[in-house]
């Protein structure tokens, strides 16, 4: 009988019928077969997925501990065990009458050494020989008495010499594996691979290579098994190894200690030579072969990493999985929100334990390799799906009459038609996307020849270009001198997410095409609803800048790695406008985000400009532009603080003649009050009347305020600004290269 882990039975069964034998699963993690001593040899060499290999020594009914005895007692037990030899006992009981596994462990050790002493005629039993483990096992009311010939459990191959953190068992491995549709024609690549057990094992399925054969087993030492019959069984083994991997395993993954054991396990497994281990992190995966297999076990928080960690893994799986089309993937998680977290459902998925931890093998089965070698490089560059593969066997995609595809011998190589198109696993272009792509080009197309005069005749570098103007395409396309930052408003789609990613490429690079941009000088930002921390967070570090120009002035612009450059394109009017009034002004500039607006001041001869913002990233990025203009002097402060702190330590005096408020539509902010640090939030429609009375009282008598927002729902209620009186300039303010007027609103408020 063969032990396995619950789930992996079928995989026994396989490998057994592989080696000549008929076996039959008689319960969960046990799959009997019949068999001579060869058979033992062989089963133990060359099972990849099973945990044991023992001899049903007898099999009865037991409800009392009589039977148990009588039962084990009549077993020719001197067979098998000298009388010299170890028996030690063990024991394990499940929907059984006798539940006391020890009380069944003393019955059976007391029944076999009384069998032993009258079988070999002697008084006693020194145990001092070879082991011969026995375990008894009740199950529903039946004895099962079982003889180990594995010894150590045979996921124990022989290479592994340390043990690491969250490893996984070889048999698992082993089993990953072979429930892939990987052979060793096809590439494969763990990207996870720790200690490199994924890739060992699939290294030595196809080497063909038996498993147990670099280790020693319990049975050996048994004088009932000859030992020829064992080197017998390891020269066949031997002789049926294949050749070195024609396209070497790919294993990958950020920690070099667990990498340098993976090579050490890989060399003493005798497959070094079949696998590349590199240090790499996953978000770099990509591979020019084709019709590979990605089998992996990332970490799932519970062993290794932590749970948000996990969840942001898991979520970027899809996306950098969409770069391998023709693959097939494989991942073996612990998650219960797998498919939720990646936005699609597996082809098939199995229940595999990890230890003890339930896991799911979740499989995506990608498009069938074409048979014919001059076929399969006629289509190296097309789409070359032309069947999906299900655990060794092959389900037809459906075909219209007109798509069937001639038999590959029979037509010559010139009139093959190319196979039906097949999505991949993970990503992939909708049907429609390419007349959205070419209204896409078609449109900026001609907005680009409309403000193709603006750099020469108006000094004005960047602008915006496109905004949602094709219903299919909700895109803003701004340019930056020879760049574009493309922005993505977010709404439903049936798309999952590899999907969408694939067809934000495809926009990308219909822009860049179009607009005769380098791609690489074209960068994505995804807006979507955001609060707290996150809302002004780093999602980049390529810290790609440039400097833009704008009505004679210069501003440093961040290209990369902010939701935002670090100039607000929707504001160039309000900027003339403060530029205009400035002369001789005391100017404020509250949220002042990079300061854009203190250097209009400034260049419009304010007497001086105070710019104040909570983040010391944002104020030294001002301080910058002011003197990338040339316009630094005392007359200038710059002060990392909180706008409405700030305000109220202020004497309540007329300090400032002109002012601009523009703050975010919502943030967490850490505010210092009577020496004690608290999170307050900021809610442009709860706190901004506030905080404008609050400016009154340091402004002076006509001083004015420009206030604007960017939240579509704002209601602006005069009669909470007894202090001023106001106008809505929105029109005025939105630059006509907007195709939307509401991208901000903008009140001019004059201090009464």
């Amino acid at each position: 009988m063969a032990t396995t882990a619950f789930g992996l039975e079928k995989l026994v069964v396989r490998e057994l019928e592989a080696l000549g034998y008929a076996p039959r699963v008689v319960r969960p993690g046990r799959v009997q077969f019949e068999g001579d001593a060869t058979a033992i040899c062989r089963a133990n060499l060359w099972l990849r997925t099973a945990e044991r290999v023992v001899i049903l020594a007898g099999s009865f009914p037991a409800t009392d501990f009589g039977q148990l005895f009588d039962g084990t007692k009549a077993i020719a037990w001197e067979e098998w065990i000298p009388a010299d030899g170890a028996f030690p006992i063990s024991g394990r009981s499940h929907k059984s009458q006798l539940s006391s596994v020890p009380a069944c462990q003393k019955i059976v050790n007391k029944a076999v050494a009384e069998r032993l002493l009258a079988g070999h005629g002697v008084g006693v039993l020194p145990e001092t020989a070879a082991k011969y483990a026995v375990e008894v096992e009740m199950f529903e009311d039946t004895a099962s008495l079982l003889l180990d010939t594995s010894g150590a459990g045979l996921h124990k191959r022989g290479y592994r010499t340390s043990v690491a953190e969250g490893q996984l068992r070889e048999t698992l491995a082993a089993a990953m594996v072979t429930l892939s549709v990987w052979n060793r024609d096809r590439p494969l690549i763990d990207p996870f691979c720790g200690t490199g057990t994924i890739a060992i094992e699939a290294a030595l399925i196809g080497r063909r290579s038996a498993p147990g054969l670099d280790r020693e087993f319990a049975a050996e030492a048994w004088p009932a098994i000859d030992p020829a019959v064992w080197h017998t069984a390891r020269e066949e083994a031997r002789d049926l190894w294949l050749p070195p991997l024609e396209h070497r395993i790919v294993a990958t993954d950020l920690n070099p200690k667990s990498l340098e054991l993976a090579r050490h396990h890989a060399e003493r497994a005798g497959v070094g030579a079949d696998i590349h281990f590199q240090e790499r992190a996953f978000e770099d995966l990509t591979s020019s072969r084709k019709y590979g297999c990605m089998i992996c076990n990332p970490p799932y928080g519970i062993k290794i990493g932590s749970e948000a960690e996990s969840v942001e893994l898991h979520r970027r799986l899809p996306i950098v999985l969409r770069r391998l089309p023709t693959w097939s993937h494989y991942v073996l998680t612990a998650r219960g929100d797998f498919e939720r977290l990646i936005g699609q459902q597996a082809t098939r998925r199995r229940k595999l334990y990890n230890g003890r931890i339930e896991c799911t093998y979740y499989q995506f089965l990608g498009p069938k390799p074409p048979r014919d070698a001059e076929f399969r490089s006629a289509i190296t560059q097309a789409e070359p799906e032309v069947a999906i593969e299900h655990e060794g066997e092959t389900e037809p995609v459906e075909r219209r009459p007109e798509q069937e595809v001639s038999p590959v011998r029979e037509a010559p190589p010139r009139e093959r038609p190319l196979p039906a198109y097949v999505p991949p696993v993970f990503g992939g272009l909708r049907e429609d996307s390419k007349r959205q792509a070419s209204e896409f080009a078609n449109r900026l197309t001609n907005r680009a020849r409309h403000l193709r005069r603006w750099p020469t005749r108006r000094g004005i570098t960047c602008y915006r270009l496109y905004d949602r103007d094709v219903p299919d395409v909700p895109l803003a396309v701004d340019r930056y001198e020879d760049a574009l930052v493309i922005a993505e408003y977010r709404r439903p789609n049936d798309h999952t997410p590899a999907e969408h990613a694939d067809w934000l490429d495809l926009m990308c690079r219909t822009a860049a095409d179009t607009l005769e941009v380098d791609r690489n000088r074209v960068f994505l930002k995804q807006r979507e609803t955001k609060s707290g921390e996150k809302q002004y967070g780093k999602f980049g570090e390529g810290s790609q800048t440039l400097i833009a120009h704008e009505d004679g002035l210069e501003f440093i612009v961040n290209l990369s790695d902010y939701l935002d450059t670090g100039l607000f394109l929707d504001h160039r009017q309000t900027r003339h406008m403060v530029r205009e009034v400035a002369a001789g002004k005391r100017f404020v500039n509250l949220f002042a985000y990079t300061g854009s607006f203190s250097v209009y001041a400034a260049a419009g001869g304010a007497a001086s400009t105070t710019t104040v913002d909570l983040s010391p990233t944002y104020v030294d990025w001002a301080r910058e532009n002011m003197k990338q203009n040339k316009l630094m002097g005392l007359a200038h402060q710059f002060v990392v603080a909180d706008a409405r702190d700030w305000l109220a330590a202020l004497p309540e005096e007329p300090l400032f003649d002109l002012a601009v408020v523009d703050p975010p539509t919502f943030s967490n902010t850490k505010r210092t009050t009577t020496g004690h640090h608290e999170i307050d939030d900021w809610d442009v429609q709860l706190d901004y009347a506030p905080l404008l009375e609050s400016l009154a009282l340091r402004m002076s008598s006509g001083g004015v305020v420009y206030f604007s927002t960017n939240f579509r729902r704002f209601k602006f209620d005069e009669a909470k600004l007894p202090s001023y009186q106001s106008r809505e300039i929105s029109k005025q303010t939105v630059p006509e290269d907007f195709r939307n007027d509401r991208i901000h609103r903008c009140w001019r408020l004059v201090r009464k």
